[in-house]
């Protein structure tokens, strides 16, 4: 029995403060995704996710203020950037609704306590803790508060910040699922540490492992799901061109369907843990493998001696630790040299 691994599609301000950006973005995700050389029709990602921000909790004035001349900058100061990128609680909703047309769930990252506000128009599937906030306990214990089910990104944790924040939540629900995740944008390769989701499975058994990715490419999310994670969340754009921070990073429309391709099929592919012949690798076996055969022309009435056989392919026919069963036994046809020793073909 297969797997299903949670696919979680981060917009996070890659709508550029466009909700029909947004919704295109929705679009992306929600359809289907075919695997053309076994005829599959596989799901697609299970969720999208919109990040809210109370820009009166957000950075110091001074920081807000600054001077911000990026060439992906939407404001000449750092305020005004944010604010643009800034989507309503009322454009939020929009969205939501959208994702639940498309029949996706909707998961919210909340980056302060003014922004639960949006609570009041709709109830996403899960709440989301940025890694950066992992450390804000009042935040914590406000989103604890609405019962809506909590994940967790590590990605400025240690263990310690990670029991805190669990504590913190724990005094309300134990509806938690944990992201393993590296604060660096793209990751390093060396910084990646995936070894971290098996030492999450270890020592949270009670709780959803996950991975939360930020390399380049679409190797790492597979690797992750291998190594036993149950949730994937990935940055995705409609054009990695575009402008905007996190746009070059993030997977666009092709990225996105071979992302989750390979997820599938890695959910298909894990099994059970034991050893056994495949129905798929029956034929295989059938076609290439050895069994015993003539190396001479037999004749009709012969006894069978060990001088008498070597292997051939098919392998439909006696293995060689079978070979009592033919030596020293009467053939009852004529076979010719190099022909497969069949039961029928032995008195």
């Amino acid at each position: 029995m297969s797997k299903h691994t949670y696919i979680i599609g981060e917009i996070g301000q890659n709508h550029n403060g466009s909700v029909d950006l947004a919704n295109l973005l929705i679009d992306l995700v929600s359809k289907p995704i075919e695997e053309l050389l076994f005829g599959l029709d596989l799901s697609g990602m299970d969720a999208v996710k919109l990040t809210k921000r109370d820009l009166n909790e957000e950075l110091s004035a001074s920081q807000m203020n600054r001077t911000y001349d990026s060439p992906h900058s939407f404001g000449n100061t750092y305020g005004k950037h944010r604010a643009f990128l800034e989507l309503s609680d009322e454009q939020h909703f929009e969205v939501f609704k959208h994702a639940k047309s498309k029949g996706l769930d909707f998961v919210e990252t909340l980056c302060a306590q003014g922004c639960l506000t949006l609570l009041r128009l709709f109830t996403p599937e899960y709440l989301k803790v940025a890694s950066r906030d992992l450390t804000n306990l009042p935040l914590l214990s406000a989103m604890a508060e609405t019962q809506i089910p909590i994940i967790l990104s590590t990605g400025m944790a240690g263990k310690e910040e990670l029991d805190q924040a669990i504590d913190t939540i724990g005094k309300y629900h134990q509806k938690i699922s944990i992201l393993h995740c590296v604060s660096e944008y793209p990751t390093h390769p060396q910084n990646v540490n995936l070894a971290t989701i098996t030492f999450l499975i270890k020592h949270y058994p009670e709780f959803t492992v996950g991975y939360s990715d930020h390399t380049i490419g679409i190797a790492t999310p597979s690797a992750a799901v291998a190594m036993g994670a149950k949730i994937i969340e990935k940055h995705i754009t409609l054009d990695r061109r575009m402008k905007g921070t996190d746009q070059a990073g993030s997977l666009g429309p092709d990225g996105v369907n071979r992302m989750v391709r390979d997820i599938r099929l890695m959910d298909m592919s894990i099994g059970v843990e034991k050893m056994f012949i495949s129905d798929g690798a029956l034929s295989a076996s059938h076609k290439l493998e050895r069994s015993i055969a003539t190396n001479r022309l037999m004749k009709l009435g012969e006894i069978i001696q060990e001088s008498d056989i070597h292997l051939l392919s098919p392998g439909d026919g006696f293995k060689w630790s079978q070979k009592s069963k033919v030596i020293g036994k009467a053939l009852n046809v004529n076979l010719e040299k190099d022909e497969i020793i069949y039961s029928k073909d032995l008195t």
